[in-house]
């Protein structure tokens, strides 16, 4: 097992609904610490540059509309196998397929409302922190 740090952004469904103690409480109980944490409002820059990959693709401007449209919170959580056990605490973007206990199980109203995103891989793990966090 291998100590990462991945990010985790809190859509504005999250912060429109209160949920985000609950969803946070999710990740603590789990052993994931919340190294750092901040609300803010998106900008297209940062929505741009967050979501990159998927120019071009059909979902594309409703992935920068939804996340520019209101306060989210990112975080970065820290613990053992970080972005393989945040993804599993998410459950997967088909909400159809997510499992009982999963974040969007719970509280995702739709695939494109979905409250929550993780990082997927150690690179992009990276490259999201240095979106989002940028010192």
């Amino acid at each position: 097992m291998q100590k990462q740090q991945t990010l985790v952004l809190l859509k504005p469904d999250v912060l429109q609904r209160n949920l985000v103690g609950k969803v946070l409480s999710i990740y603590e109980e789990n052993d994931l610490k919340i190294v750092k944490m901040k609300m803010l409002d998106a900008t297209l820059e940062l929505a741009k540059a967050h979501y990159e990959e998927h120019e071009g693709r059909e979902y594309y401007d409703r992935l920068i509309e939804y996340i520019t449209s209101d306060t989210i919170v990112a975080l970065i959580l820290e613990g053992e196998n970080a972005i393989e056990r945040v993804r599993a605490l998410n459950g997967p973007f088909d909400i159809s397929k997510a499992k009982e206990g999963t974040i969007r199980k719970k509280y995702a109203i739709s695939n494109n409302i979905n409250c929550v995103h993780a990082s997927d891989c150690i690179e992009n793990a990276e490259r999201e922190m240095n979106i989002w966090f940028r010192e």
